[in-house]
């Protein structure tokens, strides 16, 4: 697979700082309006670099315009506050469906030559906004939960946690129906239950991320939706391990993207290939695409790279390069499930190196949310439409070591849709389980050598 260029934003040579328009240092005030004012000024001068200088900077949502860089020197701390006047929910696009979410802390829109760099770090706060399971904290910090906010639900595993009032109110009110013309207005009294992603880019194109350190967000960390031409490089994106729903980064219907020598330590997926959910998805027939990814490091994490489970416009023509999973649940994670259709072909991994690994070095799974293959009903799965069966074919993996696994390889297809044609080779797995398939085709092992623990 012949690699691709990935064009860089063109930002103009301009200054703009933030204190000149009112930006006060220190964490108590809220400059809002300072950064709404510098880059309104930025991009009526044709646009510029919008600079953030060390300090603590309260802030709410920051919009970014065309031809504007965001550029945090070392030294700034960007927290973002959280009240529900500067968060309003509105229609956006979650877990690839058409859902209702608060506007994100950083987020564009139809917006070009855009950059976020420097060496500082923006904080989402994500604490004031996630649930938080019992199973995933110690017995120390789920007592300091109950004792900022006595809100908890029962569930299967645990209980959860909810930060506020208003979080558990939406829990018992459900998500409304998003075609409702009164969805947004039922929405609004919960605000905070419609948690959003740190960084939302939608068909945004030309973008740079460089140097800066993400983290704690609400949801998701960085989420490129329908986007061309991405790079993200020498950057941290990090989430504390037990956030819910806490993603590194989530390339979503994308195409022409470069992301390399950044480091991840998240709470769920950690450098994800997405393209929309089911038949919705499918409506709208953009796939991800020519994505190049090396160099990059990643701690925890549900997987270190991942495909789906929302791929139902389909992923293609991926490299993956030279990359270190340490601890991370799985490695190597391609997942779906019934309905979501689309196929995940021409993937091109080399050089994966991976260490404690609690689940699979390698799986791929159609039974993704099912807690066995055998509970899907045969009857019911003759009755699905071909389109609603995904795919996952034509992949080339080598180079792969794992030292310390649950469990090699792991390969669990679908009787009507094998997953098929798949090579793995010059490879070395020590794990306490070996390799299992299901429902699999043309899986080719080539010098790949596994020892059991």
């Amino acid at each position: 697979m012949d690699k691709f260029e990935v064009l860089l934003p063109e930002i103009p040579a301009k200054e703009f700082d933030i204190t000149e328009y009112g930006a006060v240092n220190g964490g108590k005030v809220s400059n809002t309006t300072a950064f709404a004012n510098a880059i309104q000024a930025a991009s009526k001068a044709g646009g510029g670099k919008v600079v953030i200088p060390p300090g603590i900077w309260l802030t709410g949502p920051i919009e970014l315009k065309s031809n504007i860089e965001l550029h945090a020197k070392r030294g700034a701390l960007v927290l973002f506050d959280k009240n529900a006047e500067e968060y309003p929910v509105f229609l956006s696009d979650y877990e690839g469906l058409p859902r209702i979410r608060t506007v994100s802390p950083i987020h564009a829109k139809e917006a070009e030559n855009i950059a976020i760099t420097g060496e500082g770090i923006f904080d989402g706060n994500g604490q004031l906004w996630r649930p938080l399971k019992e199973m995933k904290v110690t017995k120390k910090q789920w007592k300091e939960c109950l004792e900022k906010s006595p809100y908890v639900i029962g569930g299967k595993e645990s209980g959860i946690w909810l930060p506020s009032e208003s979080i558990y109110q939406g829990y018992q009110a459900g998500e409304p129906d998003v075609t409702d013309p009164d969805a947004l207005a039922k929405a609004a009294p919960y605000y905070d239950y419609y948690r959003p992603v740190m960084v939302s880019l939608v068909k945004c194109n030309q973008v740079l991320i460089e140097g800066v350190t993400l983290q704690n967000s609400a949801a998701w960390n960085v989420h490129p939706l329908f986007c061309t031409n991405i790079t993200i490089r020498k950057a941290v994106i990090r989430n504390p391990y037990y956030a819910q729903n806490g993603d590194g980064l989530d390339l979503e219907s994308c195409s022409k993207a470069h992301i390399h020598d950044v480091q991840f330590d998240v709470g769920d997926d950690a450098i994800c290939m997405k393209a929309g959910k089911n038949e919705v998805g499918r409506r709208i027939p953009v796939p991800t695409e020519d994505v190049y990814i090396h160099d990059c490091v990643v701690y925890h994490g549900h997987g270190g790279f991942v495909v789906g489970s929302e791929m139902s416009r389909g992923v293609r023509r991926v490299i993956v390069e030279n990359c270190t999973f340490v601890g991370t649940d799985c490695g190597l994670r391609f997942k779906s499930a019934i309905g979501r259709g689309g196929v995940v072909e021409d993937i091109h991994i080399d050089g994966i190196y991976m260490s404690d690994i609690p689940g699979e070095g390698i799986i791929f799974t159609m039974g993704y949310m099912l807690t066995s293959m055998d509970k899907i009903d045969e009857e019911e799965l003759a009755n699905i439409k071909k389109e609603d069966i995904p795919e996952f074919c034509n992949i080339e993996i080598k180079n792969v070591y794992c030292c310390r696994a649950k469990q090699a390889i792991k390969i669990e297809g679908l009787q009507q849709m094998p997953i098929h044609d798949i090579t793995i080779s010059d490879s070395y797995f020590l794990a306490k389980k070996g390799y299992t398939e299901s429902y699999a085709e043309n899986i080719h092992m080539e010098n790949v050598k596994i020892e059991e623990m």
